[in-house]
Order: structure tokens, then C-alpha cells, then sequence
């Protein structure tokens, strides 16, 4: 399995160039139009999971290769990537057009989940045919997109939040969802979903009083009453990661988030993260970002 693609190596790849924002570390959205990446001279994307989301619509056939299955799209329709799952889309049509979205988590913190929807669920359904009548009220929420993407507007940032909720919640209500084969869960995609749910359960955290209680393997273990090499073995099966970096990623993004968009101090988004010392933590940051909590709010 191939390492993760990050928001970055995606710019790199795309366009050669990397957004100012992303090293801020806090939220990114950009949004395309396909053309430009397609045809002939169209590089190919490896399978692979990304640690980014991603909303793709096409107007052509396209194959998605989607953990162990292979979908179809025949003649139009919209592909919901997330970052749990191993994926590569071949448009197979020369001339395709469409757009597509990408994001990250961060940028929807504090507005809501987006794993609780069945398209960004590991066993859920990614893809949908349309019909014309649906592309093109897909067709207007990409333009709008670009559109408030490119203007000067203070909150345009918060219009594009609500235009990705709104395709989403269009293509949910009025598209059928792609005929996949069902199976039933095994019990490592359980015990993976109800280990995701209850590490998500304490985010975000919105008083200085609130505090990260499950944050080792050994935690999240007692409290699902199973063996800690249980549930390592069932996190690495569907999620090529362990127990500990998966709780790790989401501590660091959540120290992110607050230090950029809080008045705490250090001390007490320690201390809402489950460390006992600021030193702890001070460490814990330093690892994972190559710099201190204090110069990475600074930066």
C-alpha cells in the first residue's frame, strides 16, 4: 500500500506550487474545473488513500478503483473520496469535463462531522449517476463555488463551507446511489468504526475546561472491552495505521486548530489535550511539526 497523498504532494503534483494556507495548518478548501487534468497529457493519480477529502463530478464514464472494488460510472456523475480509503479514478472518456473540490477536516472543524455521512464512511456508498436535471444544479454549485472562491469577500470562506453542505446534501437526497456489491461488516471494520466514534466524540473542544480523557491505545481498548492487540490488528487491517497515530494525527490536528484559533496559552491547550505537563506536549508538538507550539501560532 502506498503512502498516504497529502494536500501538499496534491498541489506539487497538479500544479507545482504549494497555497500559502496550508502551512498554516489550519484548513484548506480550493475547488477546479477538470479539463485542465484530463486527455492525453493528463497524469496518471496512483491508488492510493489521500489525507485530504475530495468531491469530484464528471461529465463522461469513469472507472473508481475503491479499496477491493472497481465502480462505474456510465455516463455522468460525482465520486465522494475521504481519507480512510484507498482510491484512483480513471476517467475514461477523452473529452470530460466537470469539476471538483478538495479539502481538508480542519476546514470544516466546529462545523460539523463529516464522517457521520454515509458517502465519507469507509462501507459507504462514493458514487452517483446522474441524470442531466442533476448535473446541471451540480453544474451551478461548482460555478458558484469558484465564483465566491475568487471574489474579495471577508466571509467567503464560511459561503464555501455552506456550498459543500449543499451538494452534499442535494446529491444524498435526489441522486440513487450506484449499484455496489453489499456485504455484511467484518468484525474489524466494527470494531474500527466504534474506535473512530469514540475518538471523535471528544472533538472538538470548545472550553478551556473540557479535557481529552481516552489517549492511548490501552484507553480506547478497556473501553470497547477488548485486548489492546485486538484492536491495533483491527485498526491496521482498514486503516494501514496504528492505534497510537491515529489518536496522535487527531490530537495534533485539534493543538492546531486552538492554537491558531483560540486566545488560550499553551498551558491550557495542554491541559484540554490529556497532557499533564506543557513540556509533554511542548515534546509531543516539536515531534510531529519540527517546530515549538509558541513559533507555530506565531507563524
Amino acid at each position: 500500500m502506498n503512502k498516504p497523498e497529502t494536500i501538499e504532494q496534491f498541489y506539487r503534483n497538479k500544479l507545482n506550487w504549494v497555497p500559502d494556507s496550508l502551512r498554516k495548518g489550519v484548513g484548506h478548501f480550493n475547488v477546479f474545473r477538470l479539463e485542465p487534468y484530463t486527455g492525453h497529457g493528463a497524469q496518471p493519480v496512483p491508488y492510493s488513500r489521500k489525507d485530504y477529502f475530495k468531491i469530484g463530478f464528471g461529465r463522461g464514464a469513469a472507472q473508481i478503483a475503491y479499496a477491493d472494488k472497481v465502480l462505474e460510472i456510465k455516463k455522468q456523475g460525482i465520486f465522494f473520496g475521504n481519507p480512510m480509503v484507498p482510491y484512483r479514478c480513471d476517467l475514461t472518456d477523452e473529452k470530460q469535463t466537470g469539476y471538483f473540490c478538495v479539502f481538508t477536516a480542519e476546514f470544516f472543524h466546529h462545523f460539523g462531522s463529516l464522517n457521520q455521512y454515509e458517502v465519507f464512511k469507509p462501507k459507504g456508498t462514493p458514487v452517483f449517476e446522474l441524470n442531466d436535471e442533476q448535473c446541471d444544479v451540480v453544474c451551478g454549485i461548482y460555478e458558484r463555488m469558484l465564483q465566491e472562491l475568487n471574489s474579495d469577500y471577508a466571509h467567503k470562506y464560511d459561503l464555501l463551507r455552506n456550498l459543500t453542505w449543499e451538494l452534499l446534501h442535494y446529491v444524498m437526497k435526489s441522486a440513487p446511489a450506484t449499484s455496489v456489491e453489499k456485504h455484511e461488516k467484518n468484525a474489524n471494520e466494527r470494531m474500527s468504526e466504534l474506535f473512530l466514534e469514540l475518538l471523535e466524540r471528544q472533538f472538538p473542544i470548545e472550553d478551556a475546561r473540557q479535557r481529552v480523557v481516552l489517549r492511548s491505545a490501552s484507553d480506547f481498548s478497556n473501553q470497547l472491552g477488548v485486548h489492546v492487540n485486538h484492536l491495533n490488528r483491527a485498526l491496521k487491517e482498514i486503516t494501514q495505521k496504528t492505534t497510537s497515530e491515529i489518536i496522535a494525527e487527531r490530537l495534533l490536528q485539534e493543538s492546531k486548530v486552538l492554537l491558531k484559533h483560540s486566545s488560550w496559552n499553551v498551558s491550557e491547550i495542554a491541559y484540554s489535550l490529556g497532557f499533564t505537563e506543557p513540556t509533554h506536549f511542548n515534546n509531543f508538538f516539536k515531534k510531529h511539526m519540527d517546530l515549538s507550539p509558541t513559533k507555530f501560532r506565531n507563524v
